[in-house]
């Protein structure tokens, strides 16, 4: 692989390339390893100067229905199945094809990179589908995770992988995983979490003699690192960074060529087997932002900068239009902000940490719970915009006492309940002595927040919450901690009765896009007419996602992501060799 960092002066353009695939993210980075394995000459360009988009930043789990590792941990899965869990969880929201090649092509998308690749997977022992009350749900198998990479086999790449948000880490940049945190808080209970633990800090140590952080990576480090690695080997491949898309050329036949834009300078490349866009989706575009995500400031989102949209707003003008079915045109978490000692802003999803162990509840700024704390980060975000618009609830406060919080943590601190000052310092952390004083702070009547507290701790003593039914679902009770539960046995919920009490700010963050490009199930974008434009595609987030803007599952966006990157990379390679011999 051939990398351009400065400039577009050593790209080679005398010969058209097969594929020109523009964002370098978890499904770009796969699309042009799978094309360039099949032989094609392929351009991958990002523009940014860091590869890996919002996949980098996330846990990189990948769900795919019928994978070949399902069986290891869930043996009765069947794809008739799964299908029935879309059809109840997405609908109408999506067109049945598209799911219909996502389940078809999924076990072989994984195989050939597995076969083929360093890519490598295993199924988590329990790891439920989001939905889990719905009819073919499962516990386990459709979700994969990436294996632990180490990024020392990178060389000189590793400093161009997107690095994890910081407030993921710990000690200056060691990633972890839910296997690691598990065995970092037992190790004081367990030989194995102390030799576990022992391990990584050894190894952490090593790596900051020599690196900016740890090169044991996890999670969708883990993942984006592999793709880096396979890509790197494959001499067909050039990598141009902080190059952006400024124009495509199309012809009778089709998309034939592009122009490339690095700073003032632009230069035409010739292309025949097409341009795939997996440049992360609308989420920082102005103009749809504003239309598609009224009052959602794009500071609240987690996702890579990377994703303004600019490269699907070339394609309106040759026919692609967005989807409209999406029950949301975005996926969301609830988020909490802090501004870091550099100036930036972190920002930092609460998925499974806090929010619906027991002794955490959120009120909206009048002290009252509006929702269920245990639900999917997918659905409290949407709770959270659709309270507001009856009670302000944005943001909203997620409150814990001394006991949740030294077990837990809360959002960016750390369990243990020590190192607070900064928080405190800051306003990140608000405390009280009481839950009065509390209120205070948060500037809440202290009635109705003692009141909603009282609420919880009655629910936690009869194991019920008959106001929004915390805990119900297989899925709520795996992100409790049955250690902890209050005595009615619900692992959701648990009383808030130890002082002093704290609190965060949430607020709903975007962290990825539903609503795309409208494609048929090749990934081919489609006109007006629902006609394919030859040799033009959308994968990842640019593409209409065939979840309808529902998220039924951990790793909804990576799993299609991949599959559809497998897809239109075979039918795009398919066109290249019908113009002309790949060199």
């Amino acid at each position: 692989m051939k990398v351009l960092q400065q400039g577009l002066d050593g790209l080679d353009a005398s010969e058209p390339f097969d594929l020109l695939v523009v964002g370098a993210g978890g499904a770009g980075l796969a699309c042009a390893l799978l094309a360039a394995l099949d032989g094609a000459r392929v351009l991958l360009v990002e523009r940014t100067g860091l590869v890996g988009g919002t996949t980098a930043l996330s846990a990189g789990t990948t769900w795919v229905p019928g994978n070949a590792h399902s069986a290891e941990v869930n043996p009765g899965d069947t794809l008739d199945q799964a299908r029935s869990y879309l059809d109840h969880a997405v609908g109408e929201h999506s067109p049945r094809a598209l799911r219909e090649a996502f389940l078809a092509h999924g076990r072989r998308a994984i195989e050939t990179l597995e076969a083929r690749t360093d890519v490598r997977f295993r199924p988590y022992p329990r790891h439920p589908d989001y939905l889990s009350d719905l009819p073919g749900s499962t516990l386990c198998g459709r979700a994969l995770e990436p294996l632990p990479f180490d990024g020392r086999q990178l060389g000189a790449l590793f400093g161009l992988l997107r690095p994890p948000i910081p407030e993921f880490t710990v000690l200056g940049g060691m990633m972890v995983d839910r296997t690691d945190i598990g065995h970092l808080l037992g190790v004081r209970r367990s030989l194995t979490s102390l030799r576990h633990s022992v391990r990584l800090l050894a190894r952490h140590a090593l790596d900051r003699l020599r690196h900016p952080r740890g090169t044991r990576l996890v999670m969708g480090n883990a993942l984006v690192g592999r793709l880096l690695l396979s890509l790197s080997r494959q001499a067909g491949v050039t990598l141009a960074l902080n190059t952006s898309l400024d124009g495509i050329e199309r012809d009778a036949h089709g998309v034939v060529g592009a122009t490339l834009r690095h700073q003032g300078q632009t230069r035409p490349v010739r292309l025949r087997g097409g341009l795939v866009l997996a440049s992360g989706g609308f989420n920082r575009h102005p103009q749809w932002r504003e239309r598609l995500l009224p009052g959602i400031p794009p500071a609240w989102s987690p996702g890579a900068p990377g994703h303004t949209g600019e490269a699907q707003a070339l394609t309106l003008a040759l026919g692609a239009h967005h989807g409209t079915a999406a029950k949301s045109h975005a996926f969301w978490a609830p988020c909490s902000l802090r501004q870091r000692a550099d100036g930036s802003r972190a920002v930092f999803p609460h998925f499974v940490m806090d929010r619906a162990k027991p002794g955490m509840i959120t009120v909206n700024q009048r002290g009252e719970r509006f929702l269920n704390e245990s639900t999917s980060y997918h659905q409290f975000g949407l709770a959270m915009q659709a309270a507001h618009a009856q009670t302000p609830s944005i943001p909203a406060w997620l409150v814990c006492d001394a006991d949740a919080l030294r077990a837990y943590g809360i959002g960016m601190v750390r369990p243990g309940g020590r190192g607070l000052a900064p928080f405190l310092a800051d306003g990140y952390l608000r405390q009280g002595a009481t839950l009065a004083e509390l209120a205070t702070q948060l500037g809440m009547d202290a009635g109705c927040l003692q009141a909603s507290v009282a609420q919880n701790n009655a629910a936690a003593l009869a194991g019920h919450d008959a106001a929004f039914g915390r805990g119900v679902t297989a899925y709520q009770q795996n992100l409790g901690d049955p250690a902890r539960a209050g005595a009615g046995g619900n692992p959701n919920l648990g009383p808030l009765q130890t002082a002093p009490f704290y609190a965060v700010q949430l607020y709903p963050g975007d962290i990825g896009a539903a609503t795309g490009l409208v494609t048929d199930a090749q990934a081919r974008v489609l006109d007006g007419g629902h006609q394919p434009i030859a040799g033009l595609y959308a994968i990842g987030n640019d593409m209409q996602s065939i979840m309808g803007g529902a998220y039924p599952a951990p790793g909804i966006t990576i799993g299609p992501g991949l599959v559809f990157a497998h897809l239109a990379s075979r039918d795009a390679v398919s066109r290249a060799q019908r113009a002309g011999t790949p060199d």
